[in-house]
């Protein structure tokens, strides 16, 4: 049995700098607690802002190039990069819900599908630091966003808020996006990079599914109406408009319905 408890675990990975050890540790952490190897959860909590290696500098997303359209190979690889920076950031998203709101009282199947979340979300990196590396390039090489962790910190207070905004906005707008990208890679003939896109889109459409089931939960438990409670906080907590076209289908196949998401004021806006 582990002598660490789950949040220690959790924390863990949020601690490791190195790309490719984090996303070890968390595929570990992710195995040792459905094992069963982990018995004690521990006291939640978690750091301010996820260790990060010195490659690649963060950028504030204003100063940040815009990528490029066309089939050159630099193009392919900022693309690649800027994927492989996303799921980096979701490794650690799914470590610090678990870390800052698993406790004794919380079902295991929440930490379980957060856990299984961690794992996926590494896998993927995995994945796309490969592509890079055939590509001749490596994770590290370009600047990169530096406001994806500003959804961690703006709900650091509240899961619900938590799960409001990072799986049923963020996450949900890269089935948005996801698809365009594909097609793209098939036009131009890589096949290899659209057909790990196909992988990770199948895949995030599971992890907004989750993240709209335990919203629903909590919502109900807490007495309150989903729909009006999650655009609520998208309103209060989300400081941009959600923007269209939107993916109706795959969002759906999540679980999120249109009439969540469609027609919402943009933030400081009348509901």
């Amino acid at each position: 049995m582990s002598a660490q408890t789950l949040t220690q675990r959790a924390c863990g990975v949020l601690e490791t700098a190195d790309p490719r050890a984090k996303a070890s540790t968390a595929r570990v952490l992710a195995e040792d607690w459905i094992s069963g190897a982990i018995i004690d959860i521990g006291t939640p909590g978690a750091p301010d802002r996820p260790a990060r290696p010195a490659r690649p500098e963060l950028r504030a997303p204003r100063d940040m190039p815009k990528r490029r359209a066309g089939n050159s190979a630099q193009t392919r690889v900022a693309l690649l990069h800027a994927l492989a920076h996303i799921e980096l950031n979701a490794i650690d998203l799914a470590a610090d819900i678990v870390a800052r709101f698993a406790h004794a009282r919380v079902a295991p199947e929440f930490i379980t599908d957060w856990l299984r979340v961690a794992a996926e979300e590494a896998r993927h990196f995995e994945m796309i630091d490969a592509r890079l590396t055939e590509c001749g390039a490596a994770y590290g090489d370009l600047a990169a966003h530096d406001g994806l962790w500003e959804a961690a910190t703006s709900t650091t207070d509240d899961l619900l808020a938590r799960l409001a905004i990072v799986p049923l906005v963020l996450e949900a707008r890269g089935l948005d996006v996801t698809p365009t990208m594909i097609a793209r890679m098939r036009r131009f003939g890589d096949d290899a990079t659209a057909d790990l896109l196909v992988i990770v889109y199948r895949e995030e459409i599971g992890h907004v599914a989750i993240g709209h089931r335990w919203f629903e939960r909590i919502a109900r438990e807490r007495g309150m109406t989903p729909r009006a409670a999650w655009r609520g906080l998208v309103q209060r907590r989300f400081r941009r408009a959600l923007k269209a076209p939107f993916n109706e289908t795959a969002r759906a196949q999540a679980g999120l319905a249109a009439d969540w998401y469609q027609n919402l004021p943009p933030p400081g806006k009348d509901r």
